[in-house]
């Protein structure tokens, strides 16, 4: 295998898709008169983005690092470069090292603010690497938390206001996707070098976790639709004309994990599930389309 693709599965580039949430508060921002928002913006929420993922990317490292004889005797994880040994740890370590300075430099060159929030969010996941991946349902906070980190960073760094219910739908929405994955970990790959966390889960329980996080995600982003001062500050109602993508997305999600056992690494799934790629393309357009369109 050529070494610059080794190299991209080191910084597992598939995984930067989480980031695209760093964009919500600038699209939804688009349609709101009172943010005076330019779309020409749009390149530092990209950046913003990129900083993200390269941050995200020296965490991944370093946690494969620490995890380097855990992950040998993981069914998967065994072929990740570091566990493979197809790279040593110290020109890894090295590249962690540039991509940190980096992303955190065009950070501090874009605004203090975002700085602050990816600074929070890396000290968030050396401490998840560290400690609190091993505390059941911690661990899913944590990462939940990751993702309202980088919606509030979306916002900062063009200077726009984000609802409160946007963050709570991220919030809710990383919970259903974090409690799926470890359902699979819990159910398929307990005891195959996984941490000793998952041991703790247990099936019953996960199962009443995600269909209250997925029906709690359906009701905030309704509401959030058809709140009363969504509607003033777009004006127009028709933002809730996406409700049935989200309900569509949530089915669609559930049947892969219960129905076809997937789950265990959502950023594969919605890089190559037909029906949720359709489902998701036609949600943004939709979004689009009101915002724009009113």
């Amino acid at each position: 295998m050529r070494k610059w693709l080794i190299f991209l599965r080191l910084l597992r580039v598939k995984q930067w898709t989480k980031n695209a949430i760093v964009f919500a508060a600038f699209i939804f921002a688009l349609g709101d008169p009172a943010q005076h928002l330019d779309a020409g913006e749009l390149w530092k929420v990209a950046l913003a983005a990129l900083a993200f993922a390269l941050v995200s990317s020296a965490v991944y490292i370093f946690n494969d690092w620490r995890d380097l004889e855990l992950d040998r005797l993981h069914p998967v994880k065994r072929n990740r470069p570091l566990a493979s040994g197809v790279i040593q740890p110290g020109p890894a370590l090295r590249l962690a090292v540039v991509l940190l300075a980096l992303g955190l430099g065009i950070a501090w060159r874009l605004s203090m603010p975002l700085l602050m929030f990816l600074g929070g969010y890396l000290l968030l996941q050396v401490a998840y690497s560290l400690k609190l991946k091993h505390i059941p349902l911690v661990d899913v906070m944590v990462i939940s938390l990751g993702f309202v980190l980088r919606t509030l960073a979306g916002a900062v760094v063009i200077d726009v206001d984000v609802s409160p219910w946007l963050l709570l739908c991220a919030m809710l929405l990383s919970l259903f996707l974090g409690l799926c994955k470890r359902r699979h970990e819990a159910v398929n790959l307990a005891g195959q070098g996984t941490r000793t966390a998952l041991m703790q889960y247990d099936e019953r329980l996960l199962d009443l976790l995600i269909t209250m996080m997925g029906a709690s995600t359906l009701i905030c982003y309704s509401i959030y639709t058809l709140w009363p001062d969504t509607v003033a500050k777009f004006g127009t109602p028709w933002l809730a004309a996406t409700i049935p993508f989200v309900v569509f997305g949530l089915f669609r999600y559930m049947d892969l994990v219960y129905r076809q056992d997937k789950g265990d690494r959502p950023e594969q799934i919605l890089l190559t599930d037909g029906p949720l790629i359709v489902c998701v393309a036609l949600y943004g357009l939709t979004v689009l389309s009101v915002l724009l369109g009113r």
